[in-house]
């Protein structure tokens, strides 16, 4: 059994920006944290524009491992990170909270898309540095 701290990145579809937290988790804190990605709805595919870019930049297929989750379909976390959705997201128990306040690219310019992929590996990094303390 792991001892690392579980974060659930939370998105309305779990089909982009929490997609790409989840992956973006997974290659730069694996060491540090669990990641998992959920929505309080699902879409039947990842967003192809993220996973495109994401394939582009670090090489990684988010459809190899990834796809649209429930909130219920994740284990208990410990941390819990909304995207920025403007909705209401359920309650989940967790330790920390926080919203990153990120805007949905979804069919916006690639530029759009890079640009928020590099806020999210920002705000990863950020994320990381605080749960090693």
């Amino acid at each position: 059994m792991s001892n690392l701290k579980k974060v659930a990145f939370i998105c309305v579809h779990n089909s982009c920006r929490s997609q790409i937290a989840e992956a973006l988790g997974q290659i730069l804190a694996s060491d540090v944290f669990e990641s998992y990605s959920a929505g309080t709805e699902v879409k039947d595919r990842i967003n192809q524009d993220a996973v495109r870019l994401m394939k582009e930049i670090y090489g990684v297929d988010m459809e190899k491992d990834q796809y649209s989750k429930l909130i219920a379909d994740i284990p208990k976390v410990d941390v819990v990170v909304t995207m920025g959705c403007n909705v209401q997201c359920p309650y989940l128990p967790c330790e920390k909270r926080v919203d990153w306040g990120l805007e949905d690219p979804s069919g916006k310019s690639d530029d759009e898309f890079k640009q928020l992929i590099a806020d999210i590996e920002s705000k990863i990094k950020l994320l990381t540095e605080e749960l090693k303390k």
